[in-house]
């Protein structure tokens, strides 16, 4: 790749480009029988990317995704709906001390569909896109459209309805689960007839919007394309929906190639290491006919990835390839640092049964016959670090001087080390097959002991390590096992 040219005209020259093209590809919106190009609302749609990438080599596909409705908080009676609390103690997104938690939140609240709206909706059945064939890409499993909803869900006599609002600084609320392609009278209708929202005004409709995508087999596992060096595919262009799955993406692809303009080895996350190196391994290795969104069901290893250890985890690379500053480095390092002092506390403190039997028996556990470490007793699901420090003042003392986050961390640690380590060992065994280089270049075509569909898939995705190929979907253990052997030799 030499650089991009815009549809002005402009060469812009460099020796990497990230596609982030979200829904823009050939993107088509649709409101009832109304159709036109489009990215998202107000904005065109990218017209000749895909072709040019096809061109190319480039397999591609459609798939499909859509809004709800945005309607003037103003016009909404909230005394009539269910309040949602924000979080007791919100926590935050970054481990800086630059951030401070939340001190303030504004609610949702949840509002509910009836059978009066069901019917509503279904008189534009007609018209819809979806059901008339229109729309050819398919739609994320886990949000579909309300006309989907009260069609495969016919049962159900009501549907749960979000109503966020847009920010601190608009009147714009946000109706989530009522995503629509329908007619806007339809809609509007509709949602008049849903209790709190009889008087509702509606600043724009729900539409559905179709886009391009290139099956993400295509890519290695730094995001870079196989056919074009220097071609990076971030976000929905490799199937996937929601905001938190384009972002880390992007991050990724940045990252690499960033990397490769120095000359430098990419980055690749592991699944036991980051939800990222969960999500890339997915797609890469298995693809998706459908708008991937990740689940922690989808890590096989999510005791490992908790969000209380991300940075414990992530901070160290981060800082090895420039990405996390010193000073935050040094932050982190203390942190880990007094984290190992509060566990040594834990494991070498004694505690005795004259001090600590009343507190199990309020907590319905068995006395203890002997002196223990508060290790042991800290492992009982029904004791918390809290109720030993009580118990124990001296033990409590020690650890007074920790913060609530340290604390935390190392109860954690304790309490569950020993399904962390049987994961560690577990995730050990796995990664062991990663060890195992394979060329890029290697002919599976050639090895007749493969099966037919194993020598097409491992073609395809050109995988870098047996770990690898051993998870791309269609590959046997037998084909692993005949790889082996092959290696061996």
């Amino acid at each position: 790749v030499f650089g991009v040219r815009t549809g002005m005209g402009l060469e812009i020259h460099g020796k990497t480009v990230v596609l982030t093209n979200g829904t823009f590809l050939n993107g088509l919106i649709h409101i009832g029988e109304k159709q036109f190009g489009g990215g998202r609302a107000a904005e065109k749609a990218a017209t000749g990317i895909t072709e040019q990438l096809q061109t190319l080599g480039f397999q591609s596909g459609r798939m499909k995704t859509g809004t709800p409705p945005r309607l003037d908080g103003r016009s909404i009676d909230y005394g009539k709906l269910e309040l949602q609390e924000g979080d007791e103690a919100p926590g935050k997104f970054s481990f800086s001390k630059a951030t401070q938690p939340l001190t303030t939140q504004r609610p949702c609240y949840i509002a509910y569909t009836n059978e009066r709206v069901h019917e509503t909706l279904a008189t534009g059945f007609e018209k819809s896109p979806m059901f008339a064939g229109r729309i050819k890409g398919l739609g994320p499993r886990y949000c579909p459209s309300i006309e989907d909803k009260i069609v495969r869900f016919a049962d159900k006599d009501r549907h749960q309805l979000f109503v966020e609002p847009e920010g601190w600084s608009t009147v714009e609320v946000y109706v989530n689960g009522f995503s629509s392609s329908l007619p806007e009278d339809v809609q509007f209708n509709a949602l008049r007839l849903v209790e709190g929202f009889e008087n509702v005004k509606m600043f724009r409709p729900g539409y559905a919007i179709e886009y391009d995508f290139f099956p993400p087999q295509q890519l290695k596992l730094s995001l870079e394309t196989h056919l074009i060096t220097g071609l990076y595919f971030a976000g929905q262009i490799n199937g996937t929906t929601g905001y938190e799955e384009a972002a880390c993406q992007g991050l990724m692809a940045g990252i690499n190639a960033a990397r490769q303009c120095q000359d430098l080895e990419p980055i690749v996350l592991k699944r036991d290491e980051a939800y990222i190196g969960v999500l890339i391994d997915d797609l890469v290795n298995k693809g998706t006919d459908e708008p991937y969104r990740m689940f922690t069901s989808r890590a096989e290893y999510r005791i490992l990835l908790r969000q209380d250890n991300a940075d414990l985890r992530l901070t160290p690379m981060g800082h090895a390839i420039g990405l996390a500053s010193d000073e935050r480095f040094q932050e982190f390092s203390a942190k880990s640092a007094q984290i190992d002092k509060a566990l040594d506390i834990i494991t070498k403190t004694s505690i005795t049964p004259d001090v600590i039997n009343g507190l199990l028996e309020s907590k319905g556990c068995a006395p203890l016959a002997q002196s223990v470490k508060a290790d042991k007793v800290l492992i009982r699901p029904e004791i918390v670090l809290k109720d030993l420090m009580n118990a124990h003042p001296e033990f409590g003392a020690a650890l007074s001087v920790f913060d609530e986050e340290i604390l935390e961390q190392a109860e954690i640690q304790k309490k569950y080390e020993g399904y962390i380590r049987k994961e560690r060992e577990q995730a050990e065994k796995v990664i062991r097959l990663d060890d195992f280089i394979l060329p890029t270049t290697f002919d599976y075509h050639k090895v007749k002991a493969l099966s037919f569909e194993g020598r097409e898939k491992l073609s395809r995705t050109k995988p870098n390590s047996l770990g690898q190929a051993s998870r791309i979907s269609g590959v046997t253990p037998a084909d692993i096992s005949v790889l082996m052997v092959f290696i061996g030799r």
